[in-house]
């Protein structure tokens, strides 16, 4: 099974919101997983309040660190924008998706990058497949 990981520096918003679609659109060979490097500890209310609108419950989900996952290695790892602040793991596929932190945004500008997202999402398993 192909382990992706996807990471953002907060693991509240860009990165909860993949590992949600990933896991809505997974096809069922990948084991998907997010994290951050500097976790706020809380998923953010608006990706919460974004994702209700498409049908998803992140309020199950947690905000936490790259270290509790444990000594993983991961098949594929997408950053979401952290630049230098993302920890280097090792992968047998890196990419960085370049995604601007949409937690100051307004809804539907919020609602714009969740949609980005989803679409990145689906071109990766696509890619991967």
């Amino acid at each position: 099974m192909t382990s992706v990981l996807f990471l953002c520096t907060e693991n509240a918003c860009r990165s909860q919101i993949a590992e949600a679609f990933a896991h809505r659109h997974n096809p069922g060979h990948f084991k998907v997983y997010s994290s951050g490097s500097a976790p706020s500890g809380v998923v953010n209310p608006k990706a919460i309040s974004s994702m209700k609108k498409v049908g998803y419950d992140l309020t199950a989900h947690t905000s936490k660190t790259v270290a509790s996952l444990g000594p993983a290695r991961f098949d594929v790892i997408v950053s979401m924008g952290c630049g230098d602040k993302c920890p280097e793991l090792t992968a047998s596929h890196r990419e960085d998706w370049g995604i601007h932190d949409p937690k100051h945004l307004d809804a539907k500008e919020f609602d714009g990058i969740r949609d980005n997202i989803e679409s990145r999402v689906l071109e990766l398993y696509q890619r991967l497949a």
